[in-house]
């Protein structure tokens, strides 16, 4: 289980340009605690897969503070593991060997952690196969799995599940669903799929359209698993729907009022 909790402390970023200045995120404060289950939903170009790429050290041109405990979180670090939208696996390694990565498979501990991830995102009997072999969903497993591997205090996800069909969508909630019930590892979602965001969070984030600020967080509470038909369901769905009406812009209210799915841009 994560230990510390992670920091956001007045996070500001603009992308410069000739054409001009882009302001992308301005001011976002929040503190996740320790083992926190927590989605970030908001309109299109709002900020939230940069937010990601800020926690995860990938983007350091910004102002503001992230700090996982006691650290400042300035580069990348195997405090973190990043899941993208494209699993970018690589294409001439199999399974066992693209979740192990750079580390060696001929040390038996290695191999006996790449094992257990394996069991935990349900891919027995894959271990040998090639992406070319795999569906999407399953590739995505991988680098689930591979992202697990150093055993991170957080786990960012950007959007891992959009490019997928609902009923793999819905299989792989519950695969990561039930890596955090049995790992308890800091995970930050990002998410257009308001369910979704209500599956699994502890807390739901609606941020801003740009520049993304941080608007309202919402706690959702419901035991796992949820049933998505019950009243407390509905509920908190219905809260999220009031509260991204005033995000999104003007055009987009009219085809957002009756969506499950914000629109993507």
């Amino acid at each position: 289980m994560s230990e510390s909790s992670l920091y956001l402390n007045r996070i500001t970023k603009v992308f410069r340009s000739p054409q001009g200045d882009v302001h992308a995120l301005r001011d976002v404060q929040l503190v996740i605690d320790p083992g926190e289950f927590l989605t970030v939903i908001g309109p299109s170009g709002c900020g939230k897969s940069t937010l990601l790429k800020i926690i995860a050290g990938l983007d350091t041109d910004y102002d503001g503070e992230v700090r996982l405990g006691e650290r400042t979180l300035s580069k990348p670090g195997t405090d973190r593991g990043f899941v993208f939208q494209e699993h970018r696996l690589f294409p001439w390694l199999n399974v066992e060997q693209n979740i192990a990565a750079n580390l060696s498979l001929k040390d038996p501990k290695v191999k006996k952690q790449v094992q257990e991830l394996i069991d935990l995102v349900r891919l027995n009997g894959f271990e040998r196969a090639y992406p070319r072999e795999l569906s999407g969903g399953m590739s995505q497993r991988v680098a689930i799995a591979r992202a697990l591997l150093r055993n991170p205090e957080v786990l960012l996800l950007d959007e891992p599940f959009g490019a997928l069909d609902a009923f793999t969508r819905a299989h792989l909630q519950e695969v990561i669903r039930d890596i955090w019930l049995t790992k308890r590892t800091t995970m930050i979602l990002v998410t257009h799929d308001i369910d979704e965001a209500i599956v699994l969070a502890g807390r739901v984030v609606v941020m801003t359209s740009r520049p993304g600020r941080l608007h309202k967080v919402i706690p959702v509470p419901m035991p796992h698993p949820r049933n998505r038909a019950s009243s407390v369901f509905q509920e908190v769905r219905s809260l999220l729907l009031e509260e991204l009406e005033p995000t999104l812009h003007d055009k987009q209210k009219p085809r957002y009022a009756n969506r499950e799915v914000l629109p993507s841009g």
